[in-house]
């Protein structure tokens, strides 16, 4: 079952329950999934090499929420990112906005996930930097999520760090010691007195019955490879895999997930329009990166990235240069060459 045709089918209700909630971006992904990889989105005029057949392939959308595309995005980011890893214990470190928030962050979604991410960043920067601690600059990858395994609304980050940091006045690596981080109920105080300063100076209204007590949770994740992959797989993608929609019957939706507790396959049934809903609701704003790195793992650290690897023993090497996937002759299998690009009907004249 594919997003697109849900869309399609439910789009009428859809618009009927919550056209007076859809935000431009919303408005931008449903049209795009809709388009993708139809006439809608302009051909791609090809050529087999070998037997010259010709052939028109419809273009994919390329929006970031579609579950068909940003699969060549998504490999590039990883093959990226390992060419970071460092032989080291590896942590990741969930911060949790309170549910009372939820209603604030909807209403201003840029501010709210920008304040989010920089809270809980600066909250480990300065973890890492107390000699207490570590005493040193820690490397960090953030990922801002908003969705809960079932769809709903949950904003949240993740952020990966390595069990270690540069500390740049002596030029050393220092290692953390053991298979523990930071205590979460200190990072917690502080992602929340950070979160609220910034609320406040951003003038947002804060709700009555906040929490005095938020959620951080830090868990050891051993090397770094599995988590860049569970991470890979929310960054360019939308929020559900279509393989995970498992029924649509009499105008009910029906999808699985793992619950986080238990580690079982769950299943949960809405209406078309709903699920369209739960899907739609997590269109992250325009131009908002999803993804950022920090300290030496940041672009612009490069130099000092290479220096880590060095003392640790890595070894260098650039990342590769993934290729996209060629298209094939449906004839002889032989590759096919891109001769031109075909606009769409809507977009000639």
């Amino acid at each position: 079952m594919e997003i697109a045709d849900l869309i399609e089918q439910y789009l009428p209700a859809f618009e009927a329950n919550y056209g007076d909630r859809l935000l431009p971006g919303h408005r931008k992904a449903v049209d795009a999934i809709l388009r993708c990889r139809t006439a809608e989105s302009g051909e791609i005029q090809l050529q087999c090499t070998d037997c010259l057949t010709p052939l028109r392939q419809p273009r994919s959308c390329g929006h970031r929420s579609c579950p068909r595309c940003q699969n060549h995005e998504t490999s590039q980011w990883l093959d990226r990112q390992r060419t970071k890893l460092l032989p080291v214990e590896y942590f990741m470190v969930t911060f949790t906005l309170p549910r009372q928030f939820r209603a604030v962050a909807w209403r201003h979604q840029t501010s709210m996930y920008n304040i989010m991410l920089a809270a809980a960043v600066s909250a480990l920067k300065d973890f890492g930097l107390n000699p207490d601690n570590l005493g040193a600059e820690m490397g960090m990858t953030a990922v801002l999520h908003t969705h809960s395994r079932r769809l709903d609304y949950h904003p949240h980050c993740h952020i990966i760090v390595p069990g270690g940091g540069v500390d740049k006045t002596r030029k050393q690596w220092k290692k953390l010691k053991g298979k523990y981080l930071f205590n979460e109920f200190a990072l917690a105080k502080v992602f929340r007195a950070r979160c609220l300063e910034a609320m406040n100076k951003a003038a947002l209204e804060l709700p009555i019955h906040a929490p005095k007590k938020w959620v951080v949770n830090c868990k050891h994740i051993g090397r770094g490879e599995p988590a860049l992959k569970y991470l890979s797989r929310y960054l360019y993608r939308g929020v559900v895999s279509e393989r995970n929609i498992v029924a649509n019957r009499e105008g009910r939706v029906t999808f699985s997930y793992v619950d986080s507790d238990t580690g079982k396959t769950q299943y949960r049934t809405e209406k078309g329009e709903d699920f369209l809903w739960l899907v739609i609701q997590h269109v992250l704003p325009k131009g908002f990166r999803r993804v950022r790195d920090y300290g030496f793992l940041h672009g612009n650290a490069r130099k000092l990235l290479s220096l880590v690897q060095l003392i640790l023993h890595v070894l260098i090497s650039a990342a590769p240069v993934r290729e996209r996937p060629c298209f094939r002759c449906p004839k002889c299998q032989a590759p096919m060459q891109i001769q031109g690009f075909i606009r769409p009907a809507w977009q000639s004249g």
